[in-house]
């Protein structure tokens, strides 16, 4: 069948919902405040702010203005012992003069912009077990306006709940008391339900999607299903499946029925939309077992797509199939970025997708049309008994890959010859090739495939940030090897006939990486033309390694999950922070920090946008931990930002001028 599929018969004329009402796309105008009333800016994940008041001239002089908690006191009054994870991801937003966040256990916020100063805090259902003080944090709220009705939105466990935004109270009057049982939506195999990224809402709805395991023990796992509710009145609206159910689209591409029982593909990363179109953008992951697909042969629709809806029904407009069969964990990880932009002399409302394999997707927003073509390659085939890739995978042609694809011994660090031949010494125990050279049996002489990128490469969930004016993309990425190993199922404790390994990060001669340099990396992409305009290196990397620091190396990167924030005058990155990569995989503890994904670093800089150059540079307390922001209030220009480490308690630093 064609892979691809564009706008769905009878759809066309529906595209178009009505938004009047519904707060800004983007950065508003409140007297002196400019706003920042969505996750990433505005629902269409630009990370854009029109803001110049920290510019070239002066950003040598930013502070820090105020620092505020993860959790209020009030509520470590009430458990003095309070946990609050390190990993603390929350972007506040900033409307009609107020900051709304989760906090570090994922209760909402609300403190004032100048100060940090508590306004109010969000108290737990009287059901909650251990007194509601448990939990995480997700990434952001969604807010919804209409007239004197608003509400905040945010995912708290199994719940989605709608807060009063000037009191923090629920709104009682929405669903069940103000909150909505999301584990309920996906069916009988779903024993819980989990979020780390937040609600969207587009025109009358607000749309959830879950972030469930894909490395599950057994095959039979609930569907990451994207459910849509009524923002009035919290009555569900519609369902879209991610795996096809009978007698829908899509159920083809799964083989011996194994729709019937595979599941995850979730959301697990912002959704996107666009109000005017009233089309919404799910960036999908990878089905059950993420590394072995002998139980679920076929291309495995929806997985690792990217799939336009109706906001209004729910009905798919288009969608594209970035990975056929994932055996890679190269899920699409970051929000679609909605860009406007102009591809020889033609006005193109484009959406586009980064992805960890290091690739820019860019297609007609409306259609699903892509802007430039999209090749489907060869690739290696799998040796691995029961399992079947598919024969070929897409690849862009335009913009070329931000990250560098596939290992060969010429990748291996270079250094010196003696780093040189104890990298090919230790290469000898690993499978290497092309991208999407699939994973290995492990045995006593292999111990895996080295995936460059690896599982938390490229660009992951920190994405891009799109520069509305001048049509230049800003993505941070991380250029990391994986070990992708697999093993024989054991019977007694799963029905897989293979699971994955250890997964680990190859280490490389002498405490140093295996690969060259960079580690991680900031990319500039002119979206008008599709051509990369400069890449420079994020951080100082191990240059001061024993070994190095004599060759006075230019800065190697830190690889880390750190995400961008663009202005009209600067481009703000920072460098990640170790505990986002311990927290979510199997980093072996003898491997040193700074060679791991996600390893990260204390410092936070401004780079020119034309050139890459660092402009100025700060070390904070932590490093960061969640997306930077950006408001003016009072006439005042702020930067936020979410921090934490292993070792330091988590919090939200404001940046200003004197």
């Amino acid at each position: 069948m064609n892979r691809r599929v564009l706008v769905t018969a009878g759809l066309a004329a529906t595209l178009l919902v009505s938004a009047a009402g519904c707060s800004p796309q983007g950065s508003s105008t409140d007297g002196g405040n400019i706003e920042w009333p969505a996750y990433a800016g505005d629902r269409g994940s630009s990370k854009y702010a029109p803001l110049d008041q920290i510019n070239k001239d002066n950003v040598a002089q930013l502070q820090i203005a105020w620092r505020r908690p993860a959790v209020d006191g009030s509520l470590v009054q009430k458990k003095p012992d309070l946990s609050v994870p390190r990993d603390f991801r929350a972007t506040p937003l900033m409307i009609n003069g107020t900051l709304f966040s989760p906090n570090g256990i994922g209760l909402v916020e609300a403190f004032q912009p100048a100060t940090g100063r508590t306004i109010w805090v969000q108290q737990p259902f009287a059901d909650e077990p251990e007194q509601g003080l448990t939990g995480d944090s997700t990434r952001s709220v969604a807010y919804w306006a209409d007239g004197s009705e608003d509400r905040i939105f945010v995912i708290r466990g199994e719940y989605l709940i709608a807060l009063d935004p000037k009191t923090g109270q629920p709104v009682t009057g929405w669903g069940d008391g103000g909150r909505l049982n999301l584990k309920t939506g996906l069916g009988p195999l779903a024993a819980t339900y989990d979020s780390s990224a937040g609600p969207q809402v587009c025109g009358d709805v607000v749309m959830t999607g879950g972030s469930m395991t894909d490395r599950p023990p057994v095959k039979e796992q609930p569907p990451g299903d994207v459910q849509a509710f009524d923002v009035r009145t919290g009555k569900p609206r519609w369902t879209f499946h991610v795996v096809p159910r009978e007698g829908e689209f899509g159920i083809e591409t799964w083989e011996n029925e194994s729709w019937k029982y595979t599941g995850n593909t979730n959301v697990w990363s912002m959704i996107s939309a666009d109000e005017e179109l009233g089309i919404a953008y799910f960036p999908l992951s990878s089905p059950t077992n993420d590394m072995f697909g002998g139980h679920r042969l076929g291309d495995n629709l929806f997985s690792d797509s990217v799939v336009a809806v109706n906001c209004s029904t729910g009905a798919r407009v288009w969608h594209y199939q970035t990975v056929h069969h994932d055996l890679w964990d190269f899920d699409n990880p970051a929000a679609p970025i909605l860009a406007d932009i102009t591809v020889d002399g033609r006005p193109i409302k484009a959406v586009v997708q980064l992805t960890k394999q290091g690739f820019t997707f860019v297609f007609d927003r409306a259609t699903g049309e892509p802007v430039w073509p999209i090749e489907e390659r060869p690739v290696p085939a799998s040796d691995t008994p029961g399992e079947r890739t598919a024969p070929t995978q897409p690849f862009p042609t335009k913009p070329a890959p931000f990250e560098r694809q596939g290992v060969s011994t010429d990748d291996l660090i270079d250094f010196t010859p003696e780093l040189r031949a104890e990298a090919l010494e230790l290469i000898k125990q690993y499978k290497i090739g092309p991208l999407f050279t699939p994973p290995t049996v492990k045995t006593g002489a292999i111990k895996g495939t080295v995936q460059l990128p690896g599982s938390v490469g490229g660009a992951d969930w920190q994405g891009g940030a799109f520069d509305k004016e001048t049509g230049i993309l800003y993505v941070e990425s991380i250029t990391a090897p994986f070990v992708a190993d697999i093993l024989k199922g054991d019977p007694q404790k799963t029905n897989l006939a293979y699971v994955p390994g250890v997964r680990a990060y190859p280490a490389g001669p002498q405490g140093l990486p295996l690969l060259k340099p960079p580690y991680g990396r900031i990319t500039a992409i002119d979206l008008n033309k599709g051509e990369l305009l400069w890449t420079v290196a994020n951080g100082d990397g191990p240059r001061d390694h024993p070994l190095l620091k004599p060759l006075n190396l230019p800065p190697l990167g830190n690889p880390g999950r750190s995400s961008p924030l663009v202005t009209k005058s600067l481009l703000f990155v920072g460098e990640g922070d170790p505990i986002m990569v311990r927290a979510g995989t199997r980093l072996p503890p003898e491997m040193p920090a700074s060679i791991a994904p996600g390893a990260g670093g204390k410092k936070f800089r401004a780079y020119d946008k034309a050139t890459g150059a660092v402009l100025w540079e700060t070390e904070l307390p932590s490093g960061t931990t969640g997306a930077p922001m950006t408001y003016m209030f009072e006439g005042k220009q702020y930067i936020i930002l979410p921090i934490g480490s292993a070792d330091r308690e988590p919090e939200w630093v404001a940046l200003s001028l004197p």
